[in-house]
């Protein structure tokens, strides 16, 4: 029984990849050579017999038809979108040229949104068609949009689930808040067509999770480690899964989490649809997509290479460690009018510190890191996203996912240990088309870094300080005392 209302799928788009050598993937993602690997082996043998599924769904519109190839590739040379693949289809400019049914076009009407972002308007076409896909695009630039509406029309083209049925859809993401802001998404956009979702992440009681994968779900949103647990104590399978996301794959790997990633998708049919999204597109990351998808299409959005959202003015502040505070709070004196301050701290006790500090100091600061309790955490962000405090602490924990509205400034106190952290930290500004501020405090301890962090600057229109641009070109950092002033380098007002 199907509940996708009415548009019959491509009978050529069911693939059977185990052809192609690797099970989970267009390549030998591992050879069987361990206990591990055996264990895959058995569990692709256990796959067979599986029913056939749809995963083609589109129809391109008329008007996207009649495109020429000439306003095709201005469309996307206007939005920075590039493609690679097989038989790419075209970009959509408008919702209704989509073909979702009408209970997601209503979602979105709802939503207020005015025309797809670059990401979905060339990722619809390319996921409904039931292809691998790989999304390269900067934070914030609606790419959960872009995998979950094809998730939700992709559920509703499969028989429905049976007792004992686990997830059709299976969104693996880094870290718990990007996971809860997942899920809030997907119970949106599916409550129109009952759709269930749950969110599967460590840190609390199992529980409710239990008890969620129990009653069936048809999409859940995991991080690795507790999808395992949970899988491994026999409270979901993922049989049934067809439609595999991983999301932020870079900051997965960053986070090590390539071994239990590995072990998940061993355990999901080979002939799923896999999407693959992230920020940056480093080696690790490109070989572990190598690994997990077949023939897949590829679309980025600007540029391979790093690079900081254009609408977010960029300040970097060369000073000493003991210096840090002074600034933050002289920093705070100018900027504070009410907005959402957002400060990221390298470690848990320095940002409780700094977070002590300041509110000993008068300022309304809670902060956010992974030794608070998720009870804790979720009121944190709350008090945050409704401006009772309007200052937030916080880790790498909140450098990505963290989707807050209106948060005007960034300050890292900390430089980050890499600059995709820095490129993601400052990202938590300037989302969905507005205008943001960062400001950096760098030291002689980051000098290392500055050769790139110029080069990110300058690609972003940024002006770089004369004592930033020595460093880079290898010079010593500045003694401790050689200015206390801020002089505004990238943009904006001065302050002491």
């Amino acid at each position: 029984m199907s509940r996708f209302d009415g548009r019959a799928a491509d009978p050529g788009s069911y693939r059977d990849r185990r052809s192609e050598g690797a099970f989970g993937g267009g390549t030998r993602a591992f050879a069987p050579t361990s206990k591990a690997d055996s264990a895959a082996a058995a569990a692709a043998a256990d796959l067979d017999g599986l029913p056939r599924f749809e995963k083609n769904f589109y129809v391109e519109s008329p008007s996207v038809a009649g495109m020429t190839e000439e306003e095709v590739e201005a469309y996307r040379r206007r939005r920075e979108i590039t493609v690679e693949g097989r038989d790419v289809p075209k970009p959509v400019r408008e919702f209704r040229d989509v073909g979702f049914p009408e209970y997601v076009l209503q979602e979105i009407t709802k939503a207020g949104f005015v025309e797809p972002t670059p990401i979905q308007s060339q990722g619809w076409p390319m996921a409904l068609r039931g292809r691998d896909l790989i999304g390269i695009a900067e934070t914030g630039s609606g790419k959960t949009l872009a995998y979950l509406l094809p998730a939700i029309v992709h559920v509703n083209a499969q028989p429905i689930l049976a007792p004992g049925d686990g997830p059709i859809v299976l969104v693996l993401a880094p870290t718990r808040e990007l996971a809860v802001q997942i899920q809030q998404e997907a119970t949106k956009f599916g409550a129109s067509s009952k759709i269930k979702s749950t969110c599967i992440y460590g840190g609390v009681p199992k529980g409710p999770q239990v008890r969620d994968l129990q009653k069936g779900v048809e999409i859940v949103i995991a991080t690795p480690g507790r999808l395992i647990d949970m899988i491994e104590s026999h409270h979901t399978n993922l049989r049934r899964v067809t439609y595999l996301v991983l999301d932020e794959a870079d900051r997965m790997l960053d986070m090590g989490f390539e071994p239990q990633i590995k072990k998940i998708v061993s355990q999901i049919r080979p002939d799923r649809q896999t999407l693959y999204w992230s920020a940056t597109w480093p080696k690790e990351v490109e070989q572990l997509a190598r690994n997990f998808l077949f023939d897949p299409y590829k679309v980025i959005i600007g540029s391979e290479e790093l690079k900081a959202n254009h609408a977010i003015s960029q300040h970097v502040e060369i000073l000493s460690e003991s210096q840090k505070y002074n600034k933050l709070v002289n920093l705070l004196e100018d900027i504070m009018d009410g907005s959402r301050i957002l400060i990221f701290m390298d470690t848990k006790k320095g940002c409780d510190q700094i977070t002590r500090q300041l509110r000993m100091d008068g300022w309304p600061a809670l902060s956010i890191h992974g030794d608070k309790s998720q009870a804790e955490r979720d009121w944190v962000l709350s008090e945050f996203k409704s401006g009772k405090s309007p200052i937030m602490t916080a880790t790498d924990v909140a450098a990505r996912g963290l989707d807050v509205k209106d948060v005007k400034y960034v300050i890292n106190y900390d430089f980050p240990g890499s600059l995709e952290d820095y490129v993601h930290r400052i990202g938590r500004t300037g989302r969905a088309g507005a205008k943001g501020t960062a400001y950096t405090f760098f030291t002689a301890a980051n000098a290392r870094f500055a050769k790139d962090l110029i080069n990110i600057l300058e690609e972003a229109g940024q002006k770089v300080s004369p004592e930033l641009a020595n460093m880079g070109r290898g010079a010593p950092p500045p003694s401790s005392g050689h200015r206390d002033r801020y002089r505004g380098y990238g943009g904006g007002r001065s302050w002491s």
